[in-house]
């Protein structure tokens, strides 16, 4: 079966978006922890956790996705910026751990003018505050384009992360086509290839969940821009291809494409028709 989903919005609930997903399809989603550009978060509804909790039990959901704030930024050159992240994260995973189960996603950070061994070191030290000996809950680092002096765009950066925390049982990574295309991964021509790189650097096992997008811009361009399944330069052959993958196709999938809920069912469909069942 393919665990497949796409971003929602939980401003109605969380049990609001699980209908939605079903509603389309889907069976798990993705959702932002709080403002995506701000700070403020929806109080505690343990009602709504818990109609989300069977609901997700009854229909067999796979992981869904917590996403982390932008404004989140764990290696900034401001202190008072990078104690503000701290917090955030810090909240973020006490709320998510009410919730079934359900992976940390964030990106791990912008250092400005700072060396990529000062970034890698405060993004560090942060998990390093918010992990608790006794945490359960999965922190997925998402790998990113390469863009600017955001820090994640080599599988070295995130494996340097992962190592300089401990413990690091329960931290991993999430893949994003359109980032790894961006970043210079060859996922269209290579797939094979690019997956042996990820396992060599950082492991496989630490591979928990893919962001299923296409992109708008060309290969290894450092940008950051998702477009719609198949309309993209990745391609509906090279998607499919990754989606029936030995190696992939358990993994759970979220879609992040600008596209609208009833987009998202067409695309669902779409990625459905073209899975093989084993």
């Amino acid at each position: 079966m393919l665990n497949i989903g796409c971003h929602l919005s939980i401003s109605k609930g969380y049990y609001h978006a699980g209908m939605e997903a079903l509603s389309i399809g889907a069976n798990t989603f993705q959702f932002f922890t709080r403002n995506p550009r701000g700070g403020s978060a929806k109080a505690i509804d343990m009602k709504d956790i818990e109609k989300l909790r069977e609901l997700a039990k009854e229909n067999e959901f796979a992981p869904l996705f917590a996403h982390a704030s932008y404004t989140m930024n764990l290696c900034s050159e401001k202190e008072e910026t990078r104690l503000f992240a701290k917090e955030i994260l810090k909240d973020d995973l006490k709320r998510i751990s009410l919730l079934p189960k359900c992976y940390y996603i964030l990106h791990p950070g912008s250092r400005g003018k700072q060396d990529i061994e000062v970034g890698i070191k405060h993004i560090a030290e942060a998990l390093n505050e918010a992990i608790a000996e006794n945490n359960d809950v999965i922190i997925l680092l998402e790998g990113m384009s390469g863009k600017g002096t955001e820090v994640g765009g080599t599988m070295e950066e995130l494996h340097a992360i992962i190592d300089a925390v401990s413990p690091n049982e329960g931290l991993g990574i999430i893949l994003d086509t359109c980032h790894l295309y961006s970043a210079g991964f060859d996922i269209v021509h290579d797939l094979d290839g690019v997956i042996q790189y990820v396992d060599k650097t950082v492991g496989w096992e630490r591979v928990k969940g893919i962001h299923l997008n296409d992109s708008k811009v060309p290969f290894a361009s450092h940008k950051d821009r998702h477009e719609v399944i198949g309309k993209g330069t990745i391609g509906i052959e090279a998607l499919k291809n990754i989606i029936n993958h030995t190696q992939l196709r358990k993994l759970p999938f979220n879609l992040e494409t600008p596209n609208e809920l009833e987009g998202y069912k067409k695309e669902i469909e779409l990625l459905k028709s073209l899975y093989i069942e084993i």
